[in-house]
């Protein structure tokens, strides 16, 4: 197996973070800037590998998403990561587009990453495989960091198959559980609080079966999703939703039309939070308008 190590040297990159004075990451602005008022770095891009016989990919974090999944579609293989912006953009928010009912969390995607810590120095967290990594899982918390803990360097990520066929419908259903308890493995689905949407991937003649079995009709695509704010619900708090949403089923997010402040976390949580950013940033130099 190779090591992504052996293929990207971030000591320039390394050097450029330092260890003086704040700093903050930019990568194509996707999914938010980089702090403003504050020197900004770039991780470096590009692929180092594709092992598809293994099913992983090597990467530097600033290389584009689009390029990577391009780049994986000629092995026949795809990444869980969300279309648009780059690898470490979508990793350090670790927010899934809506194939997260079928495809799992983004920090499942990664295996192994090299960051910058605070201290300038480059640290090796995770293995290119499961059964390499042992001891505190770093890799988990650096997805949805937001950069506060360190900045990503370069990356191996868990591709997955593409699938034979991947097809939307949609059905007139105020309740989405009529659709959801006659799905198999459904990939996403989504509801509004009128129509509820499906995406089943497979072999074609399963798709169409299980599709007819729920009444469901082909469609061109998801509905296109509010943006107001992104939340995350109780099972219950979706059904009281007002106003214009699209919530995906199962998962417990709800995109919706209008501005949203999420409740504040438990004392502990936020304890723990700032514990580990004390431990990993005690200076507070990385991405300092981050709120940990």
């Amino acid at each position: 197996m190779s090591d992504v190590a052996q293929s990207l040297d971030l000591a320039a990159f390394a050097a450029e973070v330092g260890t003086e004075g704040p700093v903050s990451v930019a990568g194509l602005g996707t999914r938010g800037g980089a702090c403003r008022g504050v020197r900004t770095v770039v991780a470096p891009a590009g692929i180092s590998w594709i092992q598809a016989d293994e099913m992983t990919v090597a990467c530097g974090a600033a290389t584009p998403v689009d390029d990577l999944v391009d780049a994986l579609a000629t092995h026949g293989q795809t990444v869980a990561l969300p279309r648009g912006g780059t690898v470490g953009g979508a990793l350090a928010v670790g927010h899934a587009d809506i194939r997260r009912l079928g495809w799992g969390p983004v920090r499942d995607v990664l295996l192994q990453a090299r960051y910058v810590s605070a201290a300038g120095e480059v640290v090796k967290a995770g293995g290119p495989t499961v059964k390499n990594v042992t001891g505190f899982d770093l890799c988990r918390l650096l997805v949805g960091s937001r950069g506060a803990l360190g900045f990503l360097g370069d990356v191996i990520l868990r591709t997955r198959p593409l699938a034979a066929h991947s097809q939307w419908y949609e059905a007139d259903a105020a309740d989405p559980m009529t659709v959801f308890s006659a799905l198999y493995r459904p990939v996403s689905v989504l509801w509004d609080g009128a129509r509820t949407w499906a995406l089943l991937e497979g072999h074609p003649d399963d798709v169409a079966d299980q599709a007819s079995h729920a009444g469901l009709r082909p469609v061109a695509g998801p509905p296109a999703l509010p943006t107001g704010s992104r939340r995350l619900l109780a099972p219950d708090a979706i059904g009281a939703q007002t106003g214009r949403f699209v919530a995906e089923v199962g998962v417990g997010v709800v995109h919706h039309a209008e501005p949203w402040s999420p409740p504040a976390r438990q004392p502990r949580e936020l304890a723990l939070a700032q514990a580990v950013k004390q431990q990993l940033d005690p200076l507070r130099r990385l991405n300092p308008c981050v709120d940990v």
